[in-house]
């Protein structure tokens, strides 16, 4: 997640209109600094200083090809700002559907974790959807059947589940749940997402875990760091027939202290 800096930075960008409306402009298609500049009435070294501060912010991204700069949004940090880059009324809740009251719904919070790999992103999908790719990473035999997975880490938690969507190259959905007697959270199949979002070099892993507790989101932050800190780690060399990639190890599961 971005640190407190990162986020002084994004929220400083996003206070101008103008630079809203040029993430809003290149939200899905990568446009070059001329093109973008033709779209306001202000000058083009303007619009290029507006550029540079979205860019430092982490917000888009810059392609040369040829003797031209593409900028393109980075939905993965923008994910969820959305829909303030138009009129925030278009958000507004009406308060005169009938249908509404047929429906029960609920809100659920989610924990993110998310690395930054040195592949591309057709690679690191693969390395959540190819079982012996899976198993090398992460250090422990994986099985992926018909989008059923399975294995048994070397601390003895055992983690079972499926993949419910496979939606190369950006998206993974699945379901799963574990067993493992020393693991002070109530069992029961939980709901997490696997996103790939390309970068100018490499790709961006992001986990999305639903959470129903404080107790359960607190395992699962430990748990995704692990996963994926594993597969930042590993996923080269992983990907690497020729490369040898030892098991790891069984030991015992350590258990913090009161």
């Amino acid at each position: 997640m971005a640190d407190e800096r990162d986020m002084q930075k994004i929220l400083a960008a996003l206070t101008s209109p103008v630079r809203r409306e040029i993430l809003g402009l290149i939200w899905d298609r990568a446009l070059p600094a001329g093109e973008i500049a033709a779209e306001f009435e202000v000058s083009a070294p303007t619009i290029s200083q507006h550029l540079n501060v979205l860019r430092d912010a982490g917000l888009v991204t810059r392609t040369s090809e040829g003797t031209f700069r593409r900028y393109r949004a980075r939905q993965d940090v923008l994910r969820g700002l959305h829909g303030a880059l138009w009129d925030s009324a278009k958000w507004t809740p009406a308060d005169d559907l009938p249908e509404s009251n047929l429906a029960r719904v609920h809100t659920a919070r989610a924990v993110v974790a998310s690395v930054e790999v040195d592949v591309d992103c057709d690679t690191a999908f693969a390395a959540f959807t190819d079982p012996a790719v899976y198993s090398r990473w992460l250090g422990v035999p994986v099985t992926l059947d018909d989008g059923r997975f399975a294995c048994t880490m070397e601390f003895g938690t055992r983690v079972r589940g499926r993949y419910d969507v496979v939606s190369p190259p950006d998206l993974i959905a699945m379901r799963w749940d574990f067993a493992d007697d020393n693991v002070p959270v109530p069992g029961g199949e939980m709901t997490a997402y696997l996103r790939f979002a390309a970068l100018e070099s490499g790709c961006r892993v992001e986990a999305q875990q639903l959470v129903d507790s404080d107790a359960q989101a607190e395992f699962m932050e430990v748990a995704w760091a692990m996963v994926l800190g594993r597969c930042k780690a590993g996923v080269v060399a992983a990907s690497n027939p020729e490369i040898a990639t030892p098991p790891r190890r069984p030991r015992p599961k350590r258990r913090r202290t009161a």
